[in-house]
């Protein structure tokens, strides 16, 4: 999730009531309440999940999962077999990834697995860290990511398009971009070059799905393929086996594996995905579901935003999605907004509304740019509407 700094200034100001509908307890916002659309959080699919039922219970006995071990046998010794299997049956059934050459690493969270490449990817012999940087606007938390531990094995260089050093380096490839949206592919060509490419948007729910990705090392994460980001699961696909060996080690020092517990429940909720896509009887398919609802959210905002000319989004071009058969556009988890005011300080702006976004400015990019979450809860995001429409009223 990374930039947490917003959720005190939300617990102290966010003003909510609490009413009684069909005997649960229901929040609901106040009208001045402070909305936190800095992070990501899957909140928008939750309707789904709601109208799955029982589909995805499952009992897990006190004498299950004692053992740090899944399978002995396998790179990933604490990989749930259940879970590779559902993995590699949903990347079939969708087919945004190759996974038949490739062996599957699972972490807590896609953070860990950036960890855990930075450090397999990372030569052990150099005389200073190996670079790593990305092409702005590059997602937030790389930054903080490489740092954060201050290891002599790798040191955050910034954005791709400026970096001119010899040399190893490691370049993150975030496609669909994160905050923009934008199909993306590896800026610096260098013969001692690693590429770690970030997938964790590359659904259908998101973007077309144009081809079946292909590279060495692939990151993806549940919370925002199924949208249940407090399981922590997240899975790279790597082909190199003594990549993989390392970023499993990796995990192992800092862990000592995974939940078997989450792996467990993430493989029973990627099986009804599954099913769901392929058809089956009383079934509801997942991605089509969600598309939907990332369309509507993005036609709402598009006809606010195009009431005035102080704020614009990016355009995304209808691509044929090989996973639907049709052409559609992008509907990205992020709103990746410019203020034309004249203000500098877009983030700080919103502030002043009770509106919580992402500066610009984390990203390597102009503070006039805010990241929004398209994928809060539903009343969250029609009081951002509102208050947008207000923003745009005061200054006709």
């Amino acid at each position: 999730m990374c930039g947490t700094e917003n959720a005190a200034l939300v617990n102290k100001c966010s003003l909510t009531s609490t009413a009684k509908e069909n005997g649960s307890t229901r929040t609901t916002l106040s009208s001045d309440a402070v909305i936190n659309l800095d992070h990501g959080d899957p909140m928008i699919f939750e309707s789904y999940w709601q109208e799955t039922g029982d589909k995805c219970t499952f009992v897990i006995p006190g004498c299950q999962s004692l053992s740090y071990f899944a399978n002995r046998n396998n790179l990933c010794w604490f990989l749930e077999p259940e879970l590779e299997e559902e993995i590699k049956q949903l990347h079939r059934v969708v087919g945004n990834a190759a996974v038949e050459d490739h062996h599957v690493v699972v972490g807590t969270g896609s953070t860990q697995l950036i960890q855990a490449a930075l450090y397999a990817l990372s030569p052990p012999d150099e005389s200073e860290p190996t670079s790593v940087l990305s092409a702005t606007p590059y997602y937030s938390c790389y930054p903080e990511v490489t740092d954060f531990l201050r290891s002599g094995l790798y040191k955050w260089a910034g954005d791709a398009r400026a970096f001119d050093k010899d040399g190893p380096y490691i370049e993150f490839v975030t496609s669909p971009s994160n905050p923009d949206g934008s199909i993306r592919e590896a800026i610096v060509k260098k013969g001692q070059g690693k590429v770690v490419h970030d997938l964790a948007y590359y659904w259908p729910q998101y973007t077309p799905i144009t081809c079946c990705a292909h590279f060495d090392v692939m990151l993806f994460t549940a919370s925002k393929c199924t949208g249940h980001a407090g399981s922590r699961i997240g899975w790279a696909l790597v082909k190199d086996k003594d990549v993989a060996r390392k970023m499993t080690k990796f995990i192992e020092i800092s862990t000592i594996g995974v939940s078997k517990e989450a792996q467990l429940r993430s493989a029973k909720i990627m099986g009804v995905i599954s099913d769901s896509c392929l058809h089956h009887p009383n079934s509801n398919n997942f991605f089509e579901y969600c598309q939907r609802l990332m369309a509507e959210r993005w036609g709402k905002l598009k006809e606010v935003v195009g009431r005035s000319k102080i704020f614009t989004l990016p355009e995304y071009p209808p691509e044929y999605c090989l996973f639907t058969g049709e052409f559609s556009k992008a509907h990205p988890a992020f709103a990746w907004m410019k203020c034309n005011k004249n203000i500098e300080d877009f983030e700080k702006f919103l502030r002043a509304q009770k509106v919580l976004a992402r500066s610009g400015r984390r990203f390597g990019s102009d503070p006039k740019f805010v990241r929004v979450s398209m994928l809060s809860k539903e009343e969250e995001f029609e009081i951002f509407l509102h208050r947008l429409l207000s923003i745009q009223g005061t200054s006709n």
